[in-house]
């Protein structure tokens, strides 16, 4: 049974703040091993996402039903879900304060709040949203207009953008941009349709590997590649979209380029949440800049505070921002928290490990997994090339691994099965 915040005690062994996948499998790790009523997870969401899957929605081959949990359900028993957000972090003084006004101590904390969906950092945004021939996979509330789109669709000029900003899951655009390309050519619309990938990065994917590969991809199905430029405005009157011309620093360098379209997906820029963005206007030793959690890349512990850790997106570390991240860091944190609440070294270390299973079309994946420093993959076989068996997984696979696994505490990524598929020859 769930403990409610009516009983909450102002002050925990452990603070949650944030309920998405690496707050949930910390959640779920210390929650049977910490006294009871010790462990509270701060989140003010309804409802729990399997967001991976929200490209495969926008598409029409899943439904988003099947892809939502109550988030009452997500939260492990007996664990304090206090149905708030954070306003404030204080870490000097061990507490947090929420949008009500009450103030949450702890002994440590771990930061799993995500990011924040920024689509009013573009012109004529959020309300664009909800004009007939734009759509997002990326919010809840219209990635299922995508599809509805597409079905209404037809022919002229279909757009996709990739923010100049970090984002989470960078290889969906081009996803759903592959998966509408093919619904074009399975509507018998392919020849009155222009279809164009508009990026603010100088190549289709920041490993090389992989971009060889979707390079081909796109020229073979004729798929227009605009880099180094990124959404401004909307003019949804007009159906005008102008785009930012950047310099090789991603620097906007005051030309522009616009753009009419007939369809247009968006996906937006990224923050880390207002909370976080307000520490890094107060110039606070929690965050960088431009609030991004400052923890070491390797032990996920706090640089200033060592009661702080972080796990996800919110975390100030140089990998892809994925789910499947999470995972790997999922493994590390639960082992340093632990060291750290028994006043042991931190001996564990995140690789930096991501992975984006870039769907191209309704049966194959190139099952991109890397690092910084490059690919880092499982299978003993090359990724690079569109796989039917990637598919099957990305489908079938890496749902219910999120909802059984993942989120359960129960899943550490795949780096034990990559050591057995490579003999041990690899980390």
């Amino acid at each position: 049974m769930k403990l409610t915040a009516r009983l909450l005690i102002e002050h925990y062994k452990l603070l949650v703040v944030g309920g998405g996948a690496g707050g949930c499998a910390i959640a779920s790790k210390f929650v049977k091993a910490l006294p009871k009523g010790s462990l509270a997870v701060v989140d003010p969401a309804k409802f729990h996402y399997y967001q991976p899957g929200f490209t495969l929605v926008g598409g029409g081959l899943m439904k988003k039903q099947d892809l939502t949990k109550n988030q009452s359900d997500v939260i492990p028993s007996g664990a304090v879900w206090i149905n708030d957000g954070v306003n404030k972090f204080v870490p000097g003084k061990n507490l947090i304060v929420l949008n009500d006004g009450r103030e949450i101590a702890y002994d440590f904390v771990v930061i799993a709040t995500g990011l924040e969906l920024r689509y009013d950092l573009i012109e004529g945004f959020p309300k664009a949203l909800d004009t007939p021939g734009i759509s997002s996979i990326y919010h809840p509330q219209y990635v299922e207009k995508t599809y509805k789109e597409l079905q209404t669709f037809k022919g002229g000029t279909a757009i996709f953008t990739f923010p100049n900003a970090p984002i989470k899951c960078a290889g969906a655009p081009q996803k759903i941009c592959y998966l509408s390309e093919e619904y074009f050519r399975e509507t018998g619309i392919r020849d009155k349709t222009k279809v164009i990938y508009v990026t603010s990065l100088p190549k289709i994917f920041g490993v090389e590997k992989y971009a060889k590969e979707l390079n081909k991809i796109v020229q073979a199905r004729n798929i227009v590649v605009n880099n180094r430029q990124a959404l401004k405005k909307v003019d949804t009157e007009s159906k005008i979209a102008t785009f930012d011309i950047l310099d090789e620093n991603s620097q906007p360098t005051g030309k522009e380029q616009s753009l009419q379209y007939d369809f247009l997906h968006v996906a937006p820029p990224c923050s880390p949440i207002e909370a976080l963005r307000k520490a890094a206007a107060e110039k606070s030793p929690l965050t960088d800049e431009k609030g991004w959690v400052k923890v070491d890349p390797k032990t996920l512990q706090g640089v200033e505070y060592k009661n702080v850790f972080a796990i996800g997106d919110c975390a100030g570390t140089p990998n892809a921002k994925t789910a499947a991240a999470v995972a790997s860091q999922f493994k590390t944190l639960r082992r340093n928290l632990d060291a750290a609440m028994n006043n042991k070294t931190l001996n564990n270390e995140y690789d930096g490990y991501a992975s984006c299973p870039l769907v191209i079309d309704k049966k194959h994946v190139i099952l991109a997994e890397f690092n910084p420093q490059g690919p880092l993959e499982t299978f003993p076989w090359d990724q690079s090339k569109p796989s039917r068996l990637s598919y099957l997984m990305k489908r079938y696979l890496m749902p219910p691994l999120y909802w059984h696994g993942l989120v359960k505490g129960r899943w550490n990524g795949p780096g034990t099965y990559r050591k057995i598929f490579h003999l041990g020859m690899k980390k």
